[in-house]
């Protein structure tokens, strides 16, 4: 029979793990001084020339009143686009017109996004030249080419509100052959050519 021999139990010696304490040490991190943001600056629209004040912020709006040359203006709102300034009416500060900051004629100076966003809340009439004869036309000065009543519809073009000159464009001297004035939902018919020749235009 085998024997076995059993040691005897020694105790472990205890142990301890010293943490060393730790010091966080660093800079404070500082943040910037927010200024507070100072008033948008007035906007501000010089006529270069007399400027068209339309109805609304469109070509196609009748203008309804004039920004004479040299006068200055302060619009309180713009279209969607910036292209168009909501300004008082000349000598009428309750009454509101637009006008382009796209002409030449027109001098801004401010920040044009700065003005609130006027959403329109009508929308032009629009108005048409039809062309019956049987020969070319333009509309001057707008340079719109009118084909003869051969080619309906296109001879039927919408035109923007404003003072025209129509010119019969097959004969050699282009003579005008009528002036007409247009405004929002007028529909005028070229009725007669540069030869004197007059058409009568179907009836729809």
């Amino acid at each position: 029979m085998s024997t076995q021999t059993v040691l005897p139990e020694v105790p472990l010696p205890l142990t301890s793990t010293v943490v060393p304490k730790l010091t966080l040490t660093g800079t404070a991190i500082s943040r910037p001084t927010v200024e507070p943001t100072s008033a948008p600056t007035r906007v501000e629209v010089i006529a270069k020339g007399n400027l068209f004040v339309r109805r609304g912020p469109d070509l196609a709006f009748n203008p309804i009143s004039v920004l004479p040359k040299r006068q200055t203006a302060f619009p309180n709102g713009r279209d969607v686009l910036a292209r168009w300034l909501r300004i008082p009416l000349p000598g009428d500060s309750s009454s509101f017109g637009w006008i382009s900051i796209m002409s030449e004629f027109t001098e801004v100076i401010g920040e044009v996004n700065s003005l609130p966003e006027i959403e329109p809340t009508d929308w032009p009439e629009l108005a048409f030249v039809r062309n019956c004869t049987h020969h070319q036309m333009m509309i001057e000065p707008a340079g719109i080419l009118m084909p003869s009543i051969q080619y309906f519809p296109e001879n039927d073009v919408r035109v923007n509100p404003g003072s025209y000159s129509v010119l019969d464009m097959d004969l050699d001297d282009y003579p005008e052959v009528l002036r007409i004035e247009i405004r929002e939902g007028s529909a005028i018919d070229i009725i007669v050519d540069g030869n004197g020749e007059k058409k009568k235009c179907p009836t729809p």
